[in-house]
């Protein structure tokens, strides 16, 4: 019993590190949250939040990087402890890409 508390104890911050953007599934958001778009803004939106998704990846990169330094060398995945993991915000992101796309499909823009 003592050598598998142990043993959870010693593999809980792992548990805890930031995943990689890729690992992170999207939001299911609605296409109608974009409907009333017409091509030319829906196009513009897509640009808008494909640079968001492109940053906030970069940030969760050097979040999942940190993370697996600081479990290394302290045993605790600092950039998840102080605040640095973005997967909410990137599934949200990836979300909204994946509905503009749909939506811009849908309507049959180039």
């Amino acid at each position: 019993m003592n050598r598998k508390f142990i043993a959870a104890l010693a593999l809980l911050p792992l548990a805890a590190c930031a995943k990689r953007p890729d690992a992170i599934v999207p939001t299911d958001i609605p296409m109608a949250a974009y409907s009333n778009l017409d091509c030319a803004a829906l196009s513009q939106e897509l640009k808008k939040e494909q640079a968001n998704l492109a940053a906030l990846s970069k940030q969760q990169n050097n979040a999942a990087n940190g993370d697996a330094f600081g479990v290394f060398l302290i045993g605790v995945p600092m950039s998840s402890v102080t605040g640095g993991d973005k997967e909410g915000t990137i599934s949200v992101s990836k979300g909204k890409v994946l509905s503009v796309q749909n939506t811009m499909k849908a309507k049959g823009c180039k």
